[in-house]
């Protein structure tokens, strides 16, 4: 059962097939099996009986809470659920209280008998691409060739992990320069970056707030799209699958193909032609906010560096700094030299280029590599920090500039590269039209996926 998407559970457990409770257990039994002790930070063993309990005694009274009543979950490190310390990947946040609440999104979870199987490992304070943490170790990603060990992406590099090997279907994460969909590409699975707004980030650990979102993790678009609709109170996806010979895609001709891997540039062109085959429109278009935002970030500084400065200054030019990660104390400083002018000029350039690209794109979708290159092996970034922040800019770059502009997302996995390593297909559209986005997912999937 390890695979099953979270759409085959719930239909099992509607027709009796399968049992809340046995589908729980069988989590935990395949957490040990799998053995990789870098993927849950915190297994919520009791809790999630408990809950699982609850959902086998509504089924039986053919009354259950949501479409996804009983189907395990995980959640990524910096959801608040109540009695535990939220850690964030990190060591020096466990002496911080206890939350005192779920989450909201995790209550609505809850509320809709969804049942948490625990938290797991994430970049610390959430601030990388790449998914390393010295404290709770590296998840291993199962694509991987035998005696390599590769990134899993980051920073919700465990929530791509737990669903890449089959342990829960669904993980939520975070995204704030591509924190889900990084994940997803790497480890061959999907993830849905929403828009700012779409859902409650109460209880939710920051990063830099104006950029902060989430999302999930899963094995189909349709796993992503009914768990985001019910953890917004809705019985069903708005979204249903659009015709692609209905649809418009732009590829922008800025900076997104700069620097393609060969397989990544070869997956991306070979999914395109299939897009175009079945009937999809697509243009390739000149988007010169995308250059302008580069270079000004380059000249600048980076957004999220500065609101990370801002809450974590105590703990780095502190005692605490020789107990976090190193390179996340080195990205966080790289903020030190921005002035208030630097931001304020930063600031007016997102809202300038929202409403411009939004304007051009109209309901246009737009398609780029998620990422550049394939999930790296970890042991050089490890050992040379330079190494490490080259990597991480090349892996960031597609995603953050979507960020940025508030873009929604979802990546599809569309082939692997000579080592087996996943690549991802990235379809992105503007703020709030994630409706629209979902649709032209739920309809090209398997085109993408080839």
């Amino acid at each position: 059962m390890g695979h099953l998407t979270a759409s085959d559970i719930s239909q099992g457990l509607r027709a009796g097939k399968l049992d809340a409770v046995t589908v729980t257990e069988q989590v935990f039994d395949r957490i040990a099996e799998h053995g990789d002790d870098a993927i849950y930070i915190d297994i919520l063993r009791d809790r999630a009986m408990v809950e699982a309990k609850a959902a086998r005694l509504r089924y039986r009274a053919g009354l259950p809470a949501s479409p996804l009543d009983g189907v395990p979950v995980a959640w990524k490190d910096l959801f608040d659920l109540k009695g535990r310390v939220t850690t964030v990947g990190a060591v020096v946040t466990k002496a911080d209280p206890p939350a005192q609440a779920d989450a909201p999104v995790i209550a609505a979870a809850h509320r809709a008998g969804i049942i948490s199987t625990g938290t797991v490992n994430m970049t610390e304070f959430a601030y990388s691409g790449i998914g390393l943490n010295p404290h709770y170790g590296t998840p291993r990603n199962v694509h991987a060739p035998a005696g390599q060990t590769r990134s899993p992406g980051g920073s919700s590099s465990a929530s791509g992990v737990v669903v890449s090997a089959g342990i829960v279907p669904i993980s939520m994460g975070s995204d704030t320069g591509g924190s889900v969909r990084i994940p997803a590409s790497f480890n061959g699975v999907v993830g849905y970056k929403t828009s700012s707004g779409r859902h409650p980030m109460a209880g939710v650990y920051p990063l830099a707030k104006s950029l902060d979102t989430i999302g999930p993790l899963a094995h189909t678009v349709a796993d992503c799209a009914l768990f985001d609709a019910v953890l917004r109170g809705k019985n069903a996806p708005e979204a249903q699958a659009a015709d692609p010979g209905t649809l418009n895609f732009v590829i922008p001709d800025d900076i997104l193909l700069n620097d393609l891997s060969p397989a990544v540039a070869e997956n991306f062109d070979a999914t395109v032609a299939r897009l175009e085959a079945a009937g999809g429109r697509v243009r390739r278009i000149s988007l010169p906010e995308l250059t302008e935002l580069t270079d000004l970030i380059a000249r600048l500084g980076v957004l999220a560096g500065a609101e990370a400065l801002v809450l974590h200054q105590e703990r780095i030019y502190g005692a605490a700094a020789d107990q976090m990660d190193a390179r996340v104390v080195r990205r966080i400083k790289l903020a030190e030299s921005m002035s208030a002018v630097d931001l304020l000029v930063l600031q007016q350039a997102r809202a300038r280029t929202m409403a411009s690209t939004a304007e051009a794109l109209g309901n246009a979708i737009v398609l780029c590599p998620t990422t550049a290159v394939t999930a790296m092996e970890t042991t050089p970034l490890e050992a040379d920090q330079d190494a490490f922040f080259r990597a991480n800019g090349l892996t960031l770059r597609n995603t953050s500039l979507g960020n940025f502009l508030d873009w929604c997302g979802v990546s599809i996995p569309n082939g692997t590269d000579a080592d087996g390593m996943p690549t991802g297909f990235l379809l992105s559209a503007s703020s709030g039209q994630d409706t629209a986005l979902l649709a032209a997912a739920l309809g090209c999937e398997e085109i993408i996926r080839g």
